[in-house]
């Protein structure tokens, strides 16, 4: 998960251009081209540098195929708006695009991605890639509809030289709520001019508010957002309340960025562009992805940032089991439902994705490894020295629940910690406007109180 973005009429507005510019111009007598659609930032080049390989290689290999790469710049809310207006028409829908996992199943049942069983039999590589890394592109028919390019795991990324500075010994694992509370008010104290530590809330920096902070709180307070057992979405839960009433505490107290810095869909470029490096952040929720940002060829590159910087599990409300909580997300690679060529589009795909275009995407995007043989590779495990303690947190890491309601339950969410923090509604009026809103999306009999 990179940062999101809030919605925009702009976003509207551009999209309608890509659209436009995807229809290629029509092929030569026998020639064939595959429209390959995915996103691009000027932090993430990864999957760029990725497919450039990849076309070469694959048009050396097809005489007559050309590969179309056609990248959409834009964050991930502003990618999945653009991707959506795209998958709705036979001429502008790509033969493969980059796909979120969490929008998988939505998509297959809105009829836009192929189903890949009989292709994947076939390709031997298949074998190499984590079983649980393969769930994340299966639909509800037990199909596999695409395919993962990695995963990522959530963590406490803290600056080391800022937590000794107020007196707190590293490497730092908090153990409770308390104690991150505890350590946020001794960097204040000793610092007003810094953030202690940076909690990521309200709409502005949409998904990312609810992967990055809420679901740590939540899940640690051992409740949930959907209840897998029943099938239904939780409301009436004490822990909600409890996770919004810390983020209040944070804010109210000066603890965290100020509401209108939250608000900015763009705060993370502070986060990892000034604030980490100046040594005027304490402290953030985030993605094991972060190094990708500093290490050299990165948009923040900075030199030294491994010995500055330092990651610990986000532990659970009191300390009880299993005493730490992560969140993982992933994006996969997907042919299109329309595609003409279905052949051809997954023999790209499996060559974008083969073990040495694998190992050159996760490392440059910092992902944690999917395939067996590039988590063996001696350049993975000395390429980020942070990729031990944040693959462990696999063990206690959870998935967003994979369904078509999905999306407007977690802009409900952000709502919420946004009333919250900018102090309009209580943790407990504001839960409440989250439960009520759940039940109109999904409807009463599809909510469980727990």
């Amino acid at each position: 998960m990179r940062r999101p973005a809030l919605k925009t009429l702009s976003v509207i507005a551009s999209a309608l251009i890509v659209l436009a510019a995807c229809t290629p111009a029509a092929p030569g007598d026998g020639a064939k081209t595959l429209k390959v659609v995915y996103q691009k930032t000027d932090s993430f080049t990864a999957l760029e540098t990725m497919f450039q390989a990849a076309k070469q290689e694959f048009e050396a290999a097809n005489p007559g195929v050309t590969i179309e790469l056609q990248p959409i710049q834009g964050n991930d809310d502003d990618y999945g708006t653009k991707l959506a207006l795209a998958l709705r028409s036979p001429s502008t829908a790509p033969d493969v695009f980059y796909e979120d996992t969490f929008k998988v199943r939505s998509d297959v049942d809105a009829g836009y991605l192929l189903k890949l069983d009989s292709h994947l039999e076939r390709w031997a590589d298949w074998d190499t890639f984590d079983d649980g890394a393969k769930a994340a592109g299966r639909a509800d028919d037990g199909g596999t509809y695409a395919v993962p390019l990695g995963t990522d795991t959530r963590a406490i990324w803290y600056n080391k030289k800022v937590l000794e500075a107020a007196g707190i010994s590293v490497p730092w694992a908090p153990r409770s709520w308390q104690d991150i509370l505890d350590t946020a008010r001794k960097i204040k104290a000793n610092d007003p001019s810094v953030v202690p530590f940076n909690v990521y809330a309200g709409k502005g920096t949409g998904e990312g508010t609810v992967m990055q902070g809420f679901y740590e709180l939540l899940y640690g307070t051992g409740s949930a957002l959907y209840d897998d057992e029943t099938k239904k979405w939780v409301v009436g839960s004490a822990g909600f309340v409890d996770s919004l009433a810390f983020l209040k505490t944070l804010y109210d107290e000066g603890l965290a960025v100020t509401p209108a810095e939250a608000l900015d869909a763009n705060v993370w470029k502070k986060v990892f562009g000034e604030w980490f490096p100046n040594g005027k952040l304490g402290a953030t929720v985030e993605g094991s992805y972060a190094p990708s940002f500093w290490q050299d060829g990165g948009s923040y590159a900075w030199p030294g940032y491994e010995q500055d910087m330092g990651v610990a599990p986000f532990p659970t409300q009191d300390g009880g089991a299993p005493g730490s909580v992560s969140m993982s997300g992933g994006w996969t690679l997907a042919v299109g439902a329309g595609t003409k060529e279905p052949d051809l589009a997954f023999s790209f795909l499996s060559t974008a994705m083969n073990r040495e275009n694998s190992l050159k995407f996760t490392l440059g995007s910092s992902q944690i490894a999917v395939r067996s043989d590039v988590a063996e590779d001696p350049g993975y495990q000395a390429g980020n020295p942070f990729v031990k303690d944040v693959s462990e947190l696999v063990s206690v890491t959870r998935y967003r629940p994979a369904t078509s309601d999905y999306p407007r339950i977690s802009a409900a969410v952000q709502e919420a910690t946004e009333a919250v923090i900018t102090g309009t509604r209580s943790p407990e009026q504001a839960a409440a406007d989250y439960d009520a809103a759940v039940t109109d999306i999904v409807g009463g009999d599809n909510t469980v109180r727990k």
